[in-house]
């Protein structure tokens, strides 16, 4: 990192020198290992040392990098404090200006990511479905676009799609890339727009079989319910069941191509299956002979209301702050809505600045990604997401984009406790280097750590620094309670610290789970 906080660019040129000093020449075969040191000799690294924290309470920059990012890679506090947290903030608020070719090494790997969506159709699901996870997966943990990784995990979530569904698998990337990461720090409204017309929520939301070519037909609703009661103004905004028909009106005659000279896939606007009369929705009137142009004042008449202000207000502060918002912070958050016209930067960045971000510190229960992305990250993992990984997911029923229902998968921890036998099992795993494509550098973590002030690797000094605060007696006494005493030495049977499972151990424990 360069003086002044900014981050060092790492050109094309110092890749491709430091990929042929390492052996730039190898094989296929070895290409992971060519990307591994060349992305760990240019900054993905365990630095030599690590500062970590003395306060019982949780560490103001860890608290800010466990939530508007997915866990600090190590150094990343020491380097955050230096920069400031709302220099932090400013510069994760305008992604595009962050530099971030090692993780795109590690990432651009999967072809069918940047495919046409009729592209994939050539591909079976199994690698459209492990392509999209892997790199969900790798830019969670590696991308330096922290807040922007943090923001697509939300908005995916907020405009679900299963996978599972139809086409849905050949269509979820280019809905990955096109809706959600392009606007995922962009304008609500847009947003919106650009999901009600992607080939995949036509497909999972029955879109494209919404058509009415006489009076007498009933446009199909399930889209339509879904925009206002899950995307916009949210199950108590106020609409009633004649707005989600009139809106189900607007949307009507968007089709998909399935054969024939345009790619299959691709979206059409159908004049002869739209019903073209007059509309009314929420008391606003759209008058006839719209046609295409209906969606787009529906979606102007929806996220203008008032409700969808402090609908999508109170999801974006149950997400960062807590799972029972605070009012406050709420209307404000709505009042920039409304005032920004849907511009989404603001709301987050009066949410990290508000006292009452600051205020809700270790409150929240990770859910199952966020769990396995933070251990890695802390850990300073090298990583390609193979099966070995993944399956972890599966395991705990959070793989990307297989959640069933339109409302996305649960923020709260009670559906989550079901998974504590997997996460301990994961934590073990992890410590002990025994994940498929999952290496740590445990040498090099625990030299960064220890000091001649703290020579040994303490439960109270991996609880400072996985959790960002001091340990408590009790949870001392429970790992103890747990540790197999270390029988390779006699002397010194019962004290010393068995750097592995204590690692799994701290991982596994109530402390962690929650940030």
């Amino acid at each position: 990192m360069e003086r002044g906080g900014k981050p060092r660019r790492v050109s094309r040129r110092a890749i491709l020198k430091a990929g042929a000093l390492l052996g730039g020449g190898t094989l296929l075969s070895g290409c992971e290992r060519v990307i591994s040191e060349t992305t760990e000799r240019l900054g993905l690294a365990i630095p030599a040392h690590i500062a970590v924290g003395s306060s019982t309470d949780i560490d103001p920059v860890f608290h800010l990098l466990s939530r508007a990012a997915y866990a600090p890679w190590p150094g990343d506090v020491a380097r955050v404090r230096a920069q400031g947290i709302e220099n932090w903030i400013d510069e994760q608020l305008e992604p595009e200006s962050i530099d971030d070719s090692l993780c795109d090494m590690r990432s651009r790997r999967f072809e069918t990511i940047s495919m046409r969506p009729g592209d994939c159709y050539e591909f079976k699901d199994e690698a459209l479905r492990n392509d999209i996870t892997r790199h969900t997966l790798l830019k969670a943990i590696y991308s330096k676009r922290q807040l922007f990784e943090v923001m697509v995990a939300f908005w995916t979530d907020h405009l679900n799609i299963n996978l599972e569904k139809g086409d849905c698998i050949y269509l979820k990337a280019s809905d990955d890339r096109d809706v959600v990461r392009k606007h995922a720090l962009g304008n609500f409204k847009d947003l919106i727009r650009a999901s009600a017309l992607s080939p995949a929520m036509l497909v999972y939301l029955d879109g494209k079989e919404n058509k009415r070519e006489k009076n007498t037909d009933i446009p199909n609703e399930n889209y339509a319910r879904e925009l206002l009661e899950l995307h916009t103004l949210g199950v108590n905004g106020g609409y009633t069941q004649k707005d989600v028909f009139e809106a189900a009106r607007c949307l009507t005659g968007w089709r998909l191509h399935q054969r024939g000279e345009f790619a299959k896939g691709s979206v059409y606007f159908d004049k002869t299956f739209h019903d073209d009369g007059e509309k009314i929705v929420l008391g606003k009137t759209i008058t006839a002979g719209g046609g295409d142009k209906d969606i787009d004042a529906l979606i102007e008449i929806v996220t203008a209301h008032p409700s969808t202000a402090r609908y999508v207000a109170g999801k974006l502060v149950r997400f960062f702050v807590s799972d029972e918002p605070p009012p406050s912070l709420v209307e404000r958050v709505a009042k920039v809505f409304s005032a920004e016209r849907c511009e989404i930067k603001p709301m987050v960045r009066m949410i990290l600045t508000s006292k009452e971000f600051s205020e809700n510190r270790g409150n929240k229960f990770k859910r199952p990604f966020r769990f396995i992305v933070s251990s890695l990250r802390l850990l300073g993992a090298d990583t390609f997401a193979k099966s070995g990984l993944t399956e972890y997911l599966s395991r705990m029923g959070h793989g990307p984009f297989q959640y069933p229902t339109p409302d996305g998968y649960p923020e709260e921890m009670s559906p989550w406790l079901g998974t504590l036998l997997w996460r301990w099992n994961f934590a073990l795993a992890l410590s002990f280097n025994e994940l498929d494509s999952v290496t740590l550098h445990l040498d090099a973590l625990r030299k960064a750590l220890t000091s001649d002030r703290e020579p040994k690797v303490t439960a109270d000094l991996l609880i400072r620094y996985l959790c960002g605060r001091t340990s408590r007696a009790s949870e001392v006494a429970a790992l103890k309670a747990f540790q197999q005493p270390d029988k390779s030495d006699p002397n010194t049977a019962g004290t010393e610290t068995h750097l592995n499972e204590l690692l799994g151990l701290v991982i596994a424990s109530p402390a962690f789970q929650r940030f």
